[in-house]
């Protein structure tokens, strides 16, 4: 499995960028108008969800082989849910956003830990997929744990997430399209 998955994630390596940059863009857009409203926000990250699930089962669909896709699977499809429906109904989403964001962040950062794990023994540098795991995991705990945050608060810890998130994951497509294509074998440091 875990060659299989490699071959996965070089191939479609440019997902991992474009995730990463559009959580890039959406947390500079929440950081410098902090004023805007939760509709606008809810809006954004609904995009957000579905650009980013989108991306993933393009990643699912696009591989070869008899592997499972079902991680892939779960995780663009739960991402494409929610932000289609953050983006139907915003206003009743408003309400239920932070539960879904956390959930979001819970689930997508549980597996892709789950893929670091799987990949530690055939590449380094294994560590960024789980560092974006490790910091969506911990930020879909710190929604659970610190619900009643201030609205401005939390729209700055939402901006910090994406950002850092979307650096992590850019640094981790672009590390998959420098490695060689002559096998998983092959090892290349991030610098």
């Amino acid at each position: 499995m875990p060659a299989a998955m490699l071959g996965l994630l070089r191939r479609n390596w440019w997902t991992l960028v474009l995730r990463g940059s559009c959580a890039i863009a959406f947390g500079l857009f929440a950081w410098f108008w902090p004023q805007m409203t939760v509709l606008v926000l809810l809006l954004a990250w609904g995009t957000l969800a579905c650009l980013g699930g989108v991306a993933t089962l393009v990643g699912a669909f696009a591989r070869e082989g008899g592997e499972a896709r079902w991680i892939l699977l779960i995780e663009g499809g739960l991402s494409v849910a929610v932000g289609v429906y953050a983006l139907a109904y915003p206003r009743n989403a408003a309400l239920l956003f932070l539960w879904l964001l956390a959930a979001w962040a819970l689930f997508s950062g549980i597996f892709q830990m789950v893929a670091a794990w799987r990949l530690r023994a055939e590449i380094r540098g294994e560590f960024w997929l789980g560092f974006a795991g490790v910091l969506a995991f911990l930020f879909g705990v710190m929604l659970l744990v610190r619900p009643g945050a201030g609205a401005l608060a939390l729209v700055w810890m939402i901006a910090s997430f994406s950002v850092l998130y979307g650096i992590v994951l850019v640094a981790w497509g672009l590390h998959l399209r420098r490695m060689p294509a002559h096998g998983a074998q092959a090892e290349v440091q991030l610098r």
